[in-house]
């Protein structure tokens, strides 16, 4: 690693362009801080406080804030390695709201405590719902602006027929 390059600096591979750096990008890194930040907090403290009380509950709202932090890096890194972290990290974060967010409304017994992702994000004005399927639609919409990586191959000329 070049020792000018900062930790979470942008990936030198792929095209060079990170899908956080066009203007709903922006929005979007700006958002998963934010959730990264309160989910993070959130169990940080109910965690230290009240563990006994829903840890289930509790250790999803912790997982959640690490899913966020990873997704915000892969959509801040950019090139194909952090879009393909980032990716992933959402993938993860839809699945898991909508698992989540079914388990939570079938049992309530068994989550006395909301999480992020409990009833969708409810508590959080569903945006946690949102929030995943406009990180695809980015990564998408980025991804086909890209360059392509060489120039098609054309098939091969024959030799002039001889008359």
């Amino acid at each position: 690693m070049p020792k000018d390059r900062a930790l979470g600096a942008p990936a030198a591979d792929g095209d060079g362009t990170a899908p956080g750096r066009s203007g709903a990008g922006r929005v979007l890194v700006a958002l998963y801080g934010t959730f990264a930040l309160a989910a993070g907090a959130r169990a940080a403290v109910q965690l230290s406080t009240k563990f006994a009380d829903a840890p289930l509950a509790y250790l999803l709202s912790a997982f959640s804030a690490v899913v966020y932090i990873v997704a915000l890096v892969g959509l801040v890194r950019g090139g194909r390695s952090g879009r393909r972290l980032a990716f992933v990290a959402i993938s993860i974060e839809l699945v898991g709201v909508l698992v989540i967010g079914t388990f939570t409304l079938a049992d309530r017994a068994a989550f006395p405590d909301e999480t992020v992702w409990s009833a969708y994000g409810r508590g959080y004005g569903f945006v946690p719902l949102v929030l995943p399927v406009l990180g695809l639609l980015l990564l998408r919409r980025t991804g086909q602006k890209s360059p392509p990586k060489s120039p098609p191959a054309s098939p091969p000329k024959s030799p002039p027929a001889s008359p």
